[in-house]
C-alpha cells in the first residue's frame, strides 16, 4: 500500500509522520511544522488541517519533517533597494536546502526612503510590529530577515529581538557609483551636493535633469555612508553577518548572491548551536561594538534612534546604555573610514578595501572581543580565523587608528536648556568647523510649511552668522520625524557663496548628508514644556561641541512665561495671542483615529530611540 501511495505522489508513512495522528499521545514538539499551532482546541486536528492546506502547495510529509527556515521578503516595486530580492530569495533557499532545511518564503511590508508619506521613520515601527508577529505566528524555526533601505533593517532587528527566534539578517546590499562628466557620483550625498548647486544658480535646470539619471545608476541602498551602509555595517558589528562582504558587497553582484547562499547555510547551523536565540546572543558588549563601529565608520545620526529602539527590544540590555554612551565611546574612537559624507568615496571602495573585516581587525584594540556572533565564536576567535592582510589601497579607504579622518567623536551628543534629554549632531560632516563653537542670532521656522514659504525670501533677516532653527518635526510633531533637519542655505547667501550654517530642528537628517546640523532635540518642540518650542528669531544661541553644550540664552523668567503663554494659546485662552487659538498636535493625539493616531500617542521621544513604549522590553511603562 505505501508503495502504491508513492507511485501515486504520495509520501511513504513512517513513525514520525504517523505519530501526528496518534490521539493518545500530545504533539509534543515545537519545531517545524509542529510549531505554534493555530488553536481551534484540538492540536492533532490543528496539524492535519496545516499539513492539509500547505500540502496544496506541493509539499511531501518527507520535506515537511525538515526545519523550516523562513525568508522574510521585502521586495516592492516601490522599493529600488530591495531590486535584488528575489534573486536573494533563490540564493537563500539553495543554502538552506544544500544544509537539509526547508526554505519558506513570507512577506513583510517593504519600506522605501522616498516613497512612504509622510516619512519612512513614520512606518518604521508598524514594520517591526509585522516582523515580530510574522516571525512569533507562524511555524518557523529561524528566519533570514532580507532587507536594506533606511528603516527596514532597523525595523527587522527590533521584531527579530522581541519575536526571539533565530534570525539571521541579510542586507540588499549597495549600489553602485555612476558618473556625471567624467567625476564619480552617488545617492545620495551628490543628490543633495548637485541640488544645493542648483538653488545657488551654479547649474541650471539641463545640468540637474542630467545629473538625476546618474545618481543612481543600478538597484540597492545608497552607496555612501547613509543610513543603510551605517546599519549594514553597525549589523555587522553586533556580529550578525559575515565580515568580509555581508555589509559591503554590492547589490547587483556576484559576491551578494553567495552571502545569500551562506545566510541559508548558518540559519540551519543555528538550530544546532546553543544560545543563539538574539536574546542569548547578543549582549551589552555586542551593542558596544556597534557603537564603537558607528563612531568608526562616521556613520549616519539616523543609527543612533535606531540603535537606541534595537537595545531597548532587549530586556538584558535595555536601560544600560543612552545617548550619553554613544558620546563617552565616541571620545575615545576616531573616525577611519574615508566616506561620504563625511570623506570622499564609496561603499564600493570600502568594500574593495577590505570591508568590514579590515575595520574590524583595525579596531580590535577598542572592541569587546568576548561577544559572540552567529558563527557560534566570539569576536576574537573570529579575527582569529579571518586574518586580513592590509594593502596601500586599503589604508587609504580604512585608515590607521594612528592616522585617522577625524581624531574623535564623529557623533557628539550636546545638552542644554534647549535639549535637556540630549540632542546629536555629526561633527565630522561640518563644512565649517568654525561653527562647532558658534554663538549666533535664531532664524525660526515654527515647521516645514512656514520654512518653504519664507527661506528663499530676500527678505529673511538672516545673515552667515545666524542660526537656523526648525521646529514641529520632531516625532509627534510632524509625525515620523522627516528628514528636514538638513535646513536649506538661504538662497541669497547661497548665492553669496555661504556652504554651511549651524542649524538645529527636532527632526533627523539623511545619513547622506553634510554640514552643521543639530539634530533630534529632545523634548521636541511639540511637547509643550518644551523649551525649544518657544525659541523665538533673534533668541541668542550657544552651541560649545567640546564642552558638549547647546543653550538658549534667553533669561529662565522668561522662558517660563513663554512656555505659560503657549500653553494657554493651545487650551483656548482668549487673553494670549490675540484671542487666537492655536491646536497643537500633542493635544490633538488623544482623539486621532488608525494608525496615526496609534503612533503619535505611543511614540517616545528620540532619545528613547521614537518606538512604541508597549513594543519595548518594559512594556508599556517604558514610554517616557
Amino acid at each position: 500500500m505505501a508503495a502504491n501511495d508513492a507511485a501515486n505522489g504520495h509520501t511513504t508513512t513512517n513513525d514520525s509522520v504517523a505519530a501526528d495522528y496518534n490521539l493518545s499521545q500530545p504533539i509534543t514538539s515545537t519545531s517545524g511544522l509542529r510549531a505554534g499551532l493555530t488553536s481551534y482546541g484540538d492540536a492533532h486536528f490543528s496539524l492535519f488541517l496545516r499539513k492539509v492546506f500547505i500540502k496544496a502547495l506541493g509539499y511531501s510529509d518527507s520535506a515537511l519533517s525538515s526545519p523550516i527556515i523562513g525568508i522574510i521578503n521585502t521586495y516592492s516595486s516601490f522599493n529600488p533597494c530591495h531590486s535584488n530580492v528575489p534573486q536573494l530569495i533563490e540564493s537563500v533557499k539553495r543554502g538552506v536546502l544544500a544544509s537539509g532545511g526547508l526554505p519558506v518564503d513570507f512577506p513583510t511590508i517593504s519600506i522605501h526612503e522616498s516613497f512612504a508619506s509622510p516619512t519612512s521613520m513614520y512606518l518604521r515601527n508598524l514594520m517591526s510590529m509585522d516582523t515580530e508577529e510574522m516571525i512569533r505566528s507562524q511555524p518557523v524555526d529561524a528566519v533570514v530577515m532580507i532587507g536594506g533601505c533606511d528603516k527596514t533593517v532597523p525595523a527587522q532587528l527590533m521584531g527579530g529581538i522581541s519575536a526571539n527566534k533565530p534570525v539571521i539578517p541579510l542586507i540588499t546590499g549597495p549600489m553602485m557609483p555612476g558618473s556625471v562628466e567624467g567625476v564619480r557620483v552617488g545617492a545620495c550625498t551628490d543628490c543633495r551636493s548637485y541640488w544645493a548647486k542648483y538653488r545657488a544658480g551654479g547649474i541650471d535646470v539641463e545640468d540637474i535633469m542630467s545629473v538625476n539619471e546618474e545618481l543612481a545608476p543600478t538597484g540597492g541602498t545608497c552607496g555612501v555612508m547613509g543610513t543603510a551602509s551605517t546599519m549594514a555595517c553597525i549589523t555587522a558589528g553586533l556580529g550578525l553577518l559575515e565580515l568580509r562582504a555581508g555589509a559591503t558587497a554590492a547589490a547587483v553582484s556576484s559576491a551578494r548572491l553567495r552571502v545569500a547562499e551562506q545566510a541559508g547555510r548558518n540559519a540551519v547551523a543555528m538550530l544546532k548551536k546553543e544560545q543563539m536565540r538574539p536574546q542569548d546572543l547578543l549582549t551589552r558588549e555586542s551593542f558596544l561594538n556597534a557603537i564603537i563601529v558607528l563612531q568608526a565608520i562616521g556613520g549616519s545620526t539616523n543609527a543612533v534612534v535606531h540603535l537606541l529602539a534595537i537595545i531597548n527590544r532587549h530586556p538584558k540590555v535595555a536601560g544600560t546604555i543612552d545617548l550619553k554612551t554613544f558620546d563617552e565611546i565616541g571620545r575615545k574612537t576616531p573616525l577611519l573610514v574615508d566616506l561620504k559624507p563625511s570623506g570622499d568615496n564609496y561603499m564600493t571602495d570600502f568594500h574593495n578595501a577590505g570591508g568590514m573585516l579590515a575595520l574590524m581587525h583595525i579596531l580590535r584594540p577598542l572592541l569587546h572581543l568576548e561577544a559572540r556572533t552567529i558563527t557560534g565564536q566570539t569576536m576574537g576567535e573570529l579575527l582569529d580565523n579571518t586574518p586580513f592582510k592590509s594593502f596601500p589601497y586599503s589604508k587609504q579607504i580604512i585608515r590607521s587608528l594612528e592616522d585617522p579622518l577625524y581624531e574623535r567623536s564623529s557623533l557628539v551628543v550636546l545638552y542644554g536648556n534647549i535639549c535637556p534629554n540630549g540632542a546629536v549632531m555629526k561633527a565630522s560632516a561640518s563644512k565649517n568647523r568654525k561653527l562647532l563653537h558658534h554663538r549666533g542670532s535664531a532664524c525660526v521656522f515654527e515647521n516645514t510649511a512656514d520654512l518653504a514659504r519664507r527661506i528663499d525670501d530676500p527678505d529673511l533677516e538672516v545673515d552667515e552668522n545666524s542660526v537656523l532653527v526648525l521646529k514641529s518635526i520632531g516625532p509627534v510633531g510632524n509625525p515620523g520625524m522627516p528628514e528636514a533637519g538638513l535646513i536649506p542655505i538661504p538662497q541669497k547667501l547661497g548665492r553669496q557663496g555661504v556652504l554651511d550654517m549651524l542649524r538645529i530642528s527636532d527632526g533627523r537628517m539623511s545619513g547622506t548628508a553634510g554640514g552643521t546640523i543639530t539634530l533630534h532635540v529632545s523634548p521636541e518642540s511639540a511637547d509643550l514644556d518644551s523649551v525649544f518650542g518657544v525659541v523665538q528669531t533673534g533668541d541668542r544661541i550657544i552651541c560649545d561641541v567640546d564642552n558638549r553644550v547647546l543653550s538658549l540664552d534667553v533669561d529662565e523668567q522668561e522662558i517660563a512665561r513663554r512656555i505659560a503663554q503657549r500653553k494657554r494659546r493651545t487650551q483656548g485662552d482668549p487673553s494670549s495671542a490675540g484671542g487666537e487659538v492655536h491646536p497643537e498636535p500633542w493635544i490633538e493625539r488623544s482623539g486621532r483615529r488608525g494608525y496615526r493616531g496609534l503612533y503619535e500617542r505611543e511614540v517616545n521621544q528620540s532619545h528613547l530611540g521614537c518606538d512604541f513604549g508597549f513594543l519595548t522590553a518594559n512594556g508599556p511603562l517604558g514610554k517616557q
